[in-house]
């Protein structure tokens, strides 16, 4: 997460540490330098995913064609110049590090509140200014990276650590990033990717030597100075006697420099002054007001030591070669075969949540973009809680009491001060003859134990009865309609017409390019829409967990969201809906669209009925026209919008939804590779 402040006053103080550089003439020094590898640059992705999303809308729910499309160019942009690109996530939040989670985090609720209010008031998205990244945003990310051929890799502690390690075993020719701990660690080149010219390939490189030179220090010096600034592993709330103490006596201090500027170089001037020694880290330690834990700051110099290096400040003996080697014996899954498959689908940005529940039953989910005003739609976290509890019980075997292992979680809602996790216990789903293990459900082979993947993960979402209809959809269709059921399940609030609005997204969301998004204009911008956007993608990040646990019954790349949202897209249909307009102009004059509608409707409400839910219609205000008048004068849309809506008798979907004999007809995607199912389209 960085230095405060470290970044800018490289910038503004060190301006020759701070070198513009063309990656093209790098990459082909490289080449000639070691003609044996190709030029590889390393990717910080959780702090370049703020760069990366481009698209101008960002409140509707995130643009997701237009976003892959741009990752797709950011891509070929590199290979063009024969520059081969390693994609690194965070996959854990280590321990040291949750703090300053969740201080981020209860930061982050505060700018979500604005941008709501700003909506409210407005109508429609603030500035880039109040910028926040879609939800899911890095989740999704990974997998679009991996759909798009790149490496693409999950850690298994913090990523600047393991990014940085790979760049100096790898010999690459840099990191590419916005994190000043890359200025800290003894690795190649840092980067920047907030000042990368994509069109040209320059941007400014960082220079830990010069950085050195201004401050008066030397390489070894640099993670101690980290730690005396306050980082990840030493809190700034423990220093500030220390800073007082060394502005006092520092001879550069400057009334033009901020605050910040003079305590990073009067530290500077401090540490120069320190033999380079463990007895003088020791001495630090005694100094600095630490409490109980008088190894903060060795355990903090140790953090930024990669694998086979050693420093004056530590022993000889101890070195930082720790990577998380958590093994079956010390974790929530004993079987040692599931436990390895788990963490190599984890580092390999396969499967999703699955390897931190397995293996110390703890997960977090960051923010989202919700209107914590809004008392009529829970938080995301709470609103899938229950789908999450039957997958905790898919992946964690019971003990003889029948008990489950209870399983820690760090999720962001309104009301939530994150002093705790909460503690969840598992729940089994409703399965004929019992949960199927996890040993039958991720390695057996064969149609019977495909049937047991897919109807166990519809069991997670209380659909294991509308099996035969789904199967028969198109994969993604068929996973949009599990997610809008058990969304219709269980948030009370949602009408008819935000299912009319949600049906009408993934039909005409079908053939638009991210060009034609990129055009869509919204006249204004509704903040429940906002909200029920942010909440859809969400649950797609269930659908991903629920996918992993059970033997993938899906195809990964199904359950994406730019196969099935568009955050503009469904604001168009949301305020359409919810105005009464006619079918015609919910479906873009498609009349070919008219039976697929109704036929998925059709299903998403009998399932619902038989659940003894039935959904009403309930136009909203906020400025629109609540549509009475209009649907007078539009009959061929009076079922769609009546009070309540009645389902006729559901095998009219065989019409539509099952497999249509004539090859000419227009398919709905590629569907799973084993079982091709086709949600056809008559010609438009």
């Amino acid at each position: 997460m960085g230095i405060k402040g470290l970044q800018g006053f490289v910038a503004r103080v060190c301006p020759d540490a701070c070198r513009t550089v063309d990656l093209r003439e790098m990459a082909e020094k490289h080449r000639i330098d070691h003609p044996d590898f190709p030029p590889v640059i390393v990717v910080d992705a959780m702090s370049c995913v703020r760069y990366w999303y481009t698209p101008e809308s960002w409140v509707c729910g995130g643009q997701w064609r237009e976003y892959l499309a741009s990752l797709e160019d950011f891509i070929k942009a590199f290979m063009a110049a024969g520059i081969k690109l390693v994609f690194y996530f965070d996959g854990v939040v280590e321990e040291k590090k949750r703090d300053e989670w969740i201080k981020r985090r209860l930061q982050n609720n505060k700018e979500i509140a604005r941008i709501f209010q700003f909506i409210k008031t407005h109508k429609k998205q603030p500035g880039r200014g109040m910028f926040v990244v879609p939800s899911a945003l890095p989740t999704f990310t990974r997998f679009a990276l991996k759909s798009l051929g790149q490496k693409t890799v999950c850690t298994l502690q913090e990523a600047d650590f393991e990014v940085a390690a790979y760049g100096l075993r790898h010999n690459c020719i840099g990191i590419l990033g916005q994190d000043s701990d890359y200025l800290i660690y003894n690795t190649c080149p840092y980067f920047s990717i907030e000042k990368l010219r994509l069109d040209r390939l320059i941007t400014v490189m960082y220079s830990r030597e010069d950085l050195c030179r201004a401050l008066g220090l030397s390489l070894t010096h640099l993670p101690l100075f980290a730690c005396l600034l306050g980082n990840d592993v030493v809190p700034e709330s423990l220093l500030e006697g220390f800073w007082h103490k060394c502005l006092v006596t520092s001879p550069h201090k400057n009334n033009s420099y901020n605050r910040r500027t003079n305590i990073l170089l009067a530290v500077a001037n401090y540490i120069s002054k320190v033999p380079c020694s463990y007895s003088s880290l020791k001495h630090l330690e005694e100094m600095l007001p630490l409490g109980s834990d008088k190894t903060l700051l060795h355990r903090g110099v140790e953090s930024y030591l990669l694998p086979g290096q050693q420093s004056p400040w530590i022993p000889p003996n101890v070195t930082n070669c720790e990577m998380f080697s958590l093994q079956p014996q010390s974790a929530m899954c004993q079987d040692k075969e599931i436990f390895q498959l788990a963490k190599e689908q984890h580092i390999q940005s396969e499967n999703y949540t699955i390897f931190n529940i397995l293996s110390n039953g703890e997960i977090e989910c960051s923010n989202s973009l919700e209107d914590e005003c809004d008392t009529e739609i829970p938080g995301q976290a709470l609103i899938y809680r229950l789908a999450r509890q039957h997958i905790y019980s898919v992946l964690l075997e019971s003990g003889k009491d029948g008990a489950y292992p209870v399983v820690k979680e760090w999720f962001v809602y309104f009301g939530n001060p994150l002093q705790q996790p909460e503690l969840i216990q598992p729940v089994q789903p409703s399965i004929p003859g019992g949960t199927p293990n996890l040993k039958t459900l991720w390695f057996a082979k064969g149609p019977d134990v495909e049937k047991q993947r897919y109807s166990t993960f519809l069991a997670c979402f209380h659909l294991q009865n509308g099996m035969e209809e789904l199967q028969a959809l198109e994969a993604p269709v068929a996973a949009f309609c599990c997610l809008l059921v058990y969304l219709m399940m269980q948030v009370s609030s949602l009408s008819l017409e935000d299912l009319n609005a949600f049906v009408a997204l993934i039909l005409c969301l079908k053939g638009k390019s991210a060009a034609q998004l990129a055009g869509l204009q919204l006249a204004q911008v509704d903040s429940r829409a906002v909200h029920l956007g942010a909440v859809f993608v969400r649950g797609l990040t269930t659908l991903l967990m629920a996918n992993s646990a059970c033997g993938f019954p899906f195809r990964m790349d199904d359950l994406m969201p730019w196969e099935v949202f568009d955050g503009k897209l469904f604001q168009e249909k949301y305020q359409r809906s919810h105005r009464g307009c006619s079918l015609e102009d919910l479906l873009e004059g498609n009349e070919s669209l008219y039976t697929p509608f109704q036929n998925l409707k059709s299903f998403i409400c009998k399932v619902c009925m038989a659940k003894k839910r039935t959904i009403q219609s309930r136009p909203r205000g906020n400025g629109f026209i609540t549509g009475t008048q209009q649907r007078e004068f539009n009959p061929r849309f009076q079922q769609t919008h009546r009070s309540s809506f009645i389902p006729p008798y559901h095998n009219q979907m065989r019409g539509f939804l099952w497999r249509n004999p004539h090859p000419q007809d227009r398919e709905y995607g590629l569907g799973h590779p084993d079982r091709r199912r086709r949600f056809h389209l008559p010609p438009r």
